[in-house]
């Protein structure tokens, strides 16, 4: 079976016909076929009715006609003049727009040297892969093509009719029909990065940022085409593109793109909306960072991105609801905020549909009476809710709570059945940081199946990129643990790494204060997370360190990360199982590097050591073993 971009079920089809073709499509194709409806192609955005890639064979554009006989008053091999609705218009003939289609898709990819032929092949520099061009008519028999005189403007060998296209044609004539219409044929065999590369150029929109940044947001367009490109996955695309209306529903584990997902929801939203969009996550940093990059994009008028209690108090502020007494503890202020909030809604002072659609990142932070206040908030005629959330990096628990999210959707005004979807593969990490921290955490992350409506746990699998494994240091005084700490962060630097890909996680506040210390000593530039408004504010155009809590970096990634002062976890009177939950979200912070410190060991430093060398002895038996 062929797989849609968008899912065929999410796609916008003009026509029956086009409805009809991509059913036969997605049947009478194997998995290896990828196939795109209605989508823009390249930065002309030039919109074929259809795009269909098999990596040994090639490129296929696809025009759809429901024309009738009589609907085709003249035509010749240039432009067609049609009876639509009693009126004469005049279109263009849509060989000539397939072939014209296809065209540009070829010179668009044959510009980049790794979809040439290679040097010293007899058609060394020329495109990879065969590519071409028909028409299917899905209201003219065979029969009645060749009554009439359209195989003269029309390539018949480049046409597929009604009877052609029926659900009961065999599969190889089906095949058959699509690859005759190929203008020339030779063999080919393109490869991973080579469909990635095809999907690069054409799509630019699944472009995936190939330098050090948060969550690969909003490639732009390179002067130079760079060594190194990257893509969202088949799945990221597929589930990006086909978030159609209504409530929808993520749950993907740590790096399997999440954000990443939801910033191209943004744009796509924000393209269409007529009421401003609103982003909701409980983690200042990650709001922060959010709504920086929605600002770079010229979003910032669309798209309101704030922190849950942040958004409760510009509600109140807005709408002179009454504010929480300043005379209380931080915890109770917060809950009173919220509190306030929603009486203000009960009592339709703060307004109901406010949004044309909320986006709610880290919603495994989020209580029940959250959800309900925000379900609130969306236009019913649009009706677009997205919830993405990780069960296992839930580490604001309410007393209580067993689970992050230990509830139905349903019971909070979310209709999620039918629309969930879960990402199982982890990008961020390397095999070496993602094994390490599940072993860590093992019984955090033993699955559990849920209904359709309640959160299952989702047990991240990697995606393969190697790297370094892991390093668990013990040093002898708190001096020696910054002076490496510093050390460490001059050496990426000195190989390439920017401040800004590196960041120092710490657990208490007071560690956060002498990491300060230290990178001021050692003329390291930094920006600390250790006030609410330092967290709001990471992200400057200096190129810094970034020195954030574990609580804090959630929803964050650095191709560096370091966590000092492990000795000092579990912390005391707090859960265990919390406390492991927090390592296990700093250490997948991590990319590509991560380093831990230690001056006495604790019951988190046997288990991260007995972690590392289990991991190691099953990867290097593996490679001796294979």
């Amino acid at each position: 079976m062929a797989r849609f971009f968008p899912s065929r079920s999410a796609c916008r089809f003009d026509t029956s016909g086009e409805r009809r073709l991509a059913e036969r499509l997605e049947k009478k194709l194997e998995d290896d076929y990828l196939c795109w409806a209605n989508v823009p192609v390249g930065t002309k955005g030039l919109q074929p009715d259809f795009v269909v890639l098999h990596p040994r064979r090639g490129v296929l554009v696809l025009e759809v006609k429901d024309w009738k006989l009589e609907t085709i008053l003249a035509m010749d091999k240039n432009q067609a003049q049609i009876n639509d609705g009693g009126k004469l218009k005049k279109v263009a003939n849509p060989l000539a727009q397939a072939r014209l289609y296809a065209l540009e898709v070829a010179v668009t990819l044959e510009r980049d040297p790794a979809l040439r032929q290679p040097e010293g092949s007899r058609y060394a520099g020329k495109f990879i892969m065969p590519y071409g061009s028909g028409v299917v008519l899905t209201r003219i028999t065979r029969q009645q093509f060749n009554s009439v005189d359209l195989s003269e403007v029309l390539d018949p060998q480049r046409v597929i009719c009604q009877d052609e296209m029926t659900e009961t044609v065999d599969e190889a004539d089906f095949q058959q029909r699509l690859w005759d219409m190929f203008h020339h044929v030779f063999p080919c065999h393109l490869t991973l990065p080579q469909l990635d590369r095809v999907r690069y150029h054409l799509y630019p929109e699944v472009r995936v940022a190939a330098q050090p940044g948060q969550f690969g947001l909003f490639a732009e367009a390179e002067a130079a085409l760079p060594s190194l490109i990257k893509v969202m996955d088949l799945q990221q695309e597929q589930l990006a593109r086909s978030l159609g209306d209504g409530h929808r529903v993520i749950h993907g584990v740590a790096g399997s793109g999440k954000t990443m997902i939801l910033g191209y929801r943004c744009i796509q939203l924000a393209q269409q909306a007529n009421k401003p969009i609103l982003v909701l996550c409980y983690n200042k940093s990650l709001a922060g960072r959010l709504e920086q990059l929605m600002g770079e994009r010229g979003l910032e008028d669309k798209v309101t991105v704030r922190n849950f209690h942040a958004w409760c108090r510009d509600m109140l502020v807005s709408y002179q609801a009454p504010l929480p007494d300043n005379a209380l503890s931080v915890n109770e202020k917060m809950k009173q905020m919220v509190e306030n909030t929603i009486a203000a809604v009960d009592r339709k002072q703060i307004p109901r549909a406010q949004y044309a659609a909320v986006l709610i990142d880290e919603g495994h932070d989020f209580e029940p009476d959250w959800f309900k206040l925000v379900v609130q908030m969306v236009d019913p005629d649009t009706n677009a809710l997205l919830v993405l959330y990780d069960d296992a990096q839930s580490i604001y628990r309410s007393k209580g709570r067993k689970h992050g999210l230990d509830f139905s959707f349903s019971s909070v005004g979310i209709q999620a059945k039918g629309r969930t979807t879960i990402l199982r593969l982890n990008y961020r990490n390397t095999v070496e940081v993602l094994s390490v921290a599940r072993a860590f955490a093992i019984e955090l992350l033993t699955a559990r199946e849920a209904a359709e409506d309640g959160v299952p746990m989702v047990v991240p699998e990697s995606a393969g990129r190697r790297g370094p494994y892991p390093e668990l240091l013990r040093c002898e005084s708190e001096w020696q643990q910054w002076e490496c700490l510093a050390a460490r962060i001059h050496e990426e630097q000195a190989e390439g790494r920017t401040l800004d890909d590196i960041a120092v996680i710490y657990r208490s506040t007071a560690q956060g204060k002498r990491i300060e210390q230290a990178l001021s000593k050692a003329g390291i530039a930094y920006t600390s997370g250790t006030s609410g408004r330092g967290r709001s504010a990471l992200y400057g155009e200096e190129a810094t360190v970034k020195i954030v809590s574990m609580h804090s970096s959630k929803g964050l990634e650095f191709g560096l990360v370091l966590i000092p002062e492990l000795d000092e976890m579990p912390k005391n009177g707090e859960d265990e199982a919390d406390e492991a939950r927090l390592l296990y979200v700093a250490m997948t912070r991590a990319t590509e590097r991560l380093v831990m410190t230690y001056r006495e060991h604790s019951s988190f430093t046997r288990r991260v050591q007995d972690a590392i060398a289990g991991v190691r002895a099953r990867l290097e038996d593996a490679v001796l073993h294979p």
